[in-house]
């Protein structure tokens, strides 16, 4: 058996796995390059595999970096059976469509010419849609004779996937378990990863393999003092990039929590972000997977009983509207590491407002918008404009949907015996190569950290 690793080696984006038997071949991923300037080319070379030899793909959940090129794969392989969750079925939609509304619009406004075309259209999702089958949590299926497949709850975002592939090999069924994106213990909204007791090969994440984050009660202090000392004292707007899927719902969530509590009181909050709003209609869908304060929180949406005033916008001139209040909003807008989307229009009337702030609550990836403000740029280009950068930034590094190394080295702990090969992926290469010390030290494991393009025989 040869594993192929195209994506998500020594990096968080672009996750795509290669499996090849000989006598089957299937994809884990098809995840999309985001950041930098070689994230383009890349996207425009995928694949760089002959995908009309591919038997079936998995997808472990909707996060762009993880199913962003599904509709490049299928358009190449029409006829290829795609699997997931049922809720990444449901949400899998919304997040491409999306994408390419945004590729089309990125387009219109290019000012290079000519522009490179968009990667897919609607069109390109709703055919790759036809081949996506959702399956239940633990349920066992088989998408190939030499395939038995079951996909357990990787505690991420809503439907996210820990893939258990157990593949036939020369006469001998091997266990291959693909982590996907592992979240992190007790957090609002999603359960907890669940533990795998075995794997003959295993693929785990490492976004967050070099450090620790920090408590809940801590972040959510945090949380509260950014929110207090921007609202309250220094009376301007919070700007909060957040990932449409996954943390928008959580921070409405807190927000919730908080208030219920009296830690926060008189709210204006405003989700800036069509996407996050048919995300959280998703969500709301599928209360059954999620934790019980969810399903208060949505009953109290329902009846318009929330304790603090939200609004979600649906029209450009509803999302422009908000740039005109000069104080006590708190904006809630994609993309998450601020490289697209209408969050990039409110960092251009807020930055330069030292009265104003901006919240980060996620991992912001090299190469991105986000990265260079929470590495300190004093300016930054937005539309053209060169903007200083005035506002104060505050970052909760406790919020990650993504497990620490604490949190990672609990879920290898699980395993009964160490898999007969191990690889560390998607994580930069300084926390990778990071865990895989740790893994070593800890744990005693041979681990492996592969380069994009690599292939290995197992």
């Amino acid at each position: 058996m040869q594993i192929r690793f195209l994506g998500a080696a020594r990096e968080v984006t672009g996750s795509c796995f290669l499996v090849d038997t000989g006598r089957m071949r299937f994809a884990v991923d098809c995840g999309m390059h985001q950041g930098g300037r070689e994230a383009g080319p890349r996207n425009r070379a995928f694949p760089d595999f002959d995908p009309a030899g591919l038997d079936f793909a998995l997808v472990t959940h909707a996060h762009l970096d993880h199913c962003g090129l599904l509709p490049v794969l299928s358009a190449r392989a029409p006829a290829l059976p795609v699997y997931t969750t049922r809720a990444t079925a449901d949400l899998l939609p919304v997040m491409l469509l999306d994408s390419a509304h945004i590729q089309a619009r990125d387009k219109t406004h290019a000012t290079r010419h000519p522009a490179p075309p968009p990667l897919f259209d609607a069109a390109d999702v709703e055919r790759a849609m036809r081949r996506v089958s959702g399956v239940p949590y633990g349920v066992e299926f088989r998408p190939h004779p030499d395939a038995r497949v079951r996909f357990l709850d990787a505690g991420h975002i809503l439907g996210s996937a820990i893939a258990e592939v157990r593949v036939r090999d020369g006469g001998r069924e091997r266990r291959v378990v693909f982590s996907g994106d592992l979240g992190q213990p007790a957090r609002p909204i999603v359960r907890d990863p669940e533990m795998v007791a075995q794997a003959d090969v295993l693929l785990v994440e490492s976004t967050y393999g070099d450090r620790l984050h920090k408590s809940m009660d801590e972040t959510l202090r945090e949380l509260v003092g950014a929110i207090g000392d921007t609202l309250s004292r220094r009376r301007g707007n919070l700007v909060v990039p957040a990932f449409a899927l996954g943390r928008a719902q959580e921070l409405l969530i807190l927000l919730y929590e908080l208030c219920e509590r009296g830690e926060l009181d008189g709210l204006n909050v405003f989700v800036d972000s069509p996407l996050a709003r048919q995300a959280t209609a998703v969500t709301f869908a599928h209360l059954e997977s999620l934790d019980p304060v969810v399903r208060r929180f949505a009953e109290a949406l329902r009846r318009r009983r929330l304790p603090y005033r939200l609004r979600f916008t649906r029209t450009p001139e509803e999302s422009m509207a908000i740039n005109k209040i000069r104080s006590g909003a708190l904006i809630i807008a994609a993309s998450g590491m601020c490289e697209a989307g209408r969050v990039r229009h409110h960092l251009r009337h807020n930055l330069g407002r030292e009265e104003c702030g901006v919240l980060f609550t996620g991992f912001q990836a090299g190469g991105t918008l986000g990265r260079r403000l929470v590495d300190g740029a004093r300016t930054v280009r937005l539309f053209g404009e060169t903007i200083p950068v005035r506002a104060r930034l505050h970052t909760l590094g406790g919020l990650s949907a993504h497990a620490d190394q604490r949190a990672l080295l609990a879920w290898l702990g699980g395993f009964r015996r160490p898999p007969s090969r191990t690889f560390v992926v998607h994580g930069e290469e300084s926390a990778a190569l990071a865990f895989a010390g740790a893994v070593g030290s800890t744990l005693g494991w041979d681990v492996n950290v592969p380069s994009r393009g690599e292939s290995v025989d197992c």
